[in-house]
């Protein structure tokens, strides 16, 4: 049988979503699947795949997958566009709900304006960052990874690690149009340091309430946004002292609003966008069939 899906983006980072409550999944390798859809040439196209799914702990699941076929925790930008889908599309009359992932229970509130979602902020959860919680594996991992050095082939490069999560390198940079992305960042997610791999994100200082950010997103490659890179980028910069710990932070696809609370919780604000609806023909979709 095909698949029906949806076609949505937070600030450009696309993604393909299937909403599994009255289609069966469970006939398919999902990594696979997420590699076929997200090819831009032969699929949707798009930054990976997003199951939208019933929950026996929370109002629903969300599972994301990479282009690599590699299984992420979470997904800031995904998760806005879960809560809108569910929204417009009748699973729910609620606008403050809650979605089981493998960082935890995240609680997105929606704000709703003539039976429309026209804005969305997330509580991520707490900042954590501990080097075991990241995970960051030199040195003591009870403690913190701030401003530290980091040999990448010989280069030294000052990172924070952060897991909002997902594990999160941040570095420094004078600006981010000219920053290693797509050189450096492919080294440092795979790093030795980083178990589990990481994303990383280069940041750009423009004043206490304002930086620029460019990421590469572990499994998938520079991203046009990144909900938890943007979300440890805010914790980042203020344990560095370089902003507040609210922050307005411009991606290349658009401009997310971070608060880093009091209570160690990360608060996201931005919009999601749906694109399409479409349908994956049974020839399509048979490669990843078990």
């Amino acid at each position: 049988m095909p698949l029906r899906f949806t076609k949505m983006h937070g600030l450009g980072n696309d993604y393909v979503y299937i909403d599994g409550h009255d289609q069966d999944l469970d006939r398919f390798d999902l990594g696979r699947l997420s590699a076929l859809v997200s090819d831009r040439h032969f699929g949707v196209g798009s930054d990976g795949l997003i199951l939208i799914l019933p929950s026996e702990i929370a109002d629903f699941r969300m599972r994301i997958f990479n282009p690599d076929e590699s299984e992420s925790n979470m997904c800031g930008n995904g998760m806005r566009c879960c809560a809108k889908y569910v929204y417009e599309h009748g699973r729910t009359d609620e606008t403050e709900l809650t979605f089981e992932t493998l960082a935890g229970i995240i609680k997105p509130r929606l704000t709703v304006e003539d039976g429309k979602v026209t804005c969305i902020t997330v509580d991520m959860g707490e900042a954590r960052l501990a080097r075991e919680d990241v995970p960051f594996a030199p040195g003591d991992p009870d403690q913190p990874a701030i401003d530290e050095e980091l040999d990448v082939d010989g280069q030294i490069v000052r990172i924070t690690a952060i897991s909002v999560g997902n594990p999160h390198c941040i570095i420094f940079v004078d600006s981010v149009d000219d920053a290693p992305v797509n050189t450096l960042g492919p080294k440092v997610e795979v790093h030795p340091a980083f178990p589990d791999r990481t994303n990383v994100e280069f940041i750009q200082i423009v004043d206490r309430t304002h930086v620029r950010m460019r990421v590469w997103e572990r499994g998938a490659g520079e991203t046009l946004a990144c909900g938890t890179g943007a979300s440890a980028t805010c914790v980042a910069c203020a344990v560095n002292d370089l902003t507040d710990r609210a922050v307005e932070v411009e991606l290349l696809g658009g401009r997310l609003d971070i608060q880093w609370r009091d209570d160690n919780h990360v608060f996201m604000t931005g919009p999601a966008v749906e694109v399409y609806e479409g349908i994956l023909p049974e020839e399509f979709i048979a490669p990843a069939a078990l």
